[in-house]
């Protein structure tokens, strides 16, 4: 297996691990949540998979993840923000 593949599946991982702890944290409060981390694995996954598409020349993957990972990285500064007004709010 060459070491791009393993490189696009730690990727694909990352992607998919900001589910199960999206699920993990809903389940446990039993209703629906994101967690800060969901927005992390998102933007480490999503890069990853970027540079996979970049390295394999693949248009429509490069669009779709480079678009996905500024929707991630600006969730986690409006969180930031909110967080940044109110100080003692739960996290």
């Amino acid at each position: 297996m060459s070491l791009w593949i393993v490189f696009g599946l730690v990727g694909q991982t990352m992607f998919f691990l900001r589910f199960l702890i999206q699920w993990i944290a809903s389940e446990r409060k039993k209703q629906s949540v994101i967690p800060v981390s969901f927005w992390f694995f998102s933007i480490i996954g999503g890069l990853i998979l970027l540079i996979y598409a970049i390295q394999r020349k693949d248009p429509v993957f490069i669009i779709g993840q480079s678009t996905g990972s500024v929707i991630y990285i600006r969730n986690l500064v409006l969180i930031y923000r909110k967080r940044k007004e109110i100080p003692n709010a739960v996290r």
